[in-house]
């Protein structure tokens, strides 16, 4: 299993403005969308996504990798051990 600095520097080849972000289990982000190429991996935990476009839901679990297109709508409920995550933008 890859460690939270491995897939930090596998995202740091592909993304800039890499970061790692946390939640606690069960938070909620509300539907959304960004203005660039947004690049995560899950490192704990789990996170599922919604895709509003066709209710699409993506869960991540460790190791996994998520490319969303820029001006995509999404929505986030994180599982019931929290995330943590590592992002960047391209």
């Amino acid at each position: 299993m890859s460690t939270r600095s491995d897939l930090m520097e596998r995202l740091k080849a592909e993304a800039e403005s890499c970061h790692a972000w946390s939640n606690g289990p069960h938070d909620r982000y509300a539907p959304h969308s960004h203005a660039y190429e947004k690049v995560l991996y899950c490192v704990e935990g789990s996170i599922t996504f919604v895709l509003d476009a066709g209710g699409e839901h993506l869960r991540l679990k460790p190791g996994d990798r998520m490319v969303l297109a820029p001006g995509t709508v999404h929505s986030a409920e994180v599982g019931p051990d929290g995330v943590t995550c590592v992002e960047g933008r391209r």
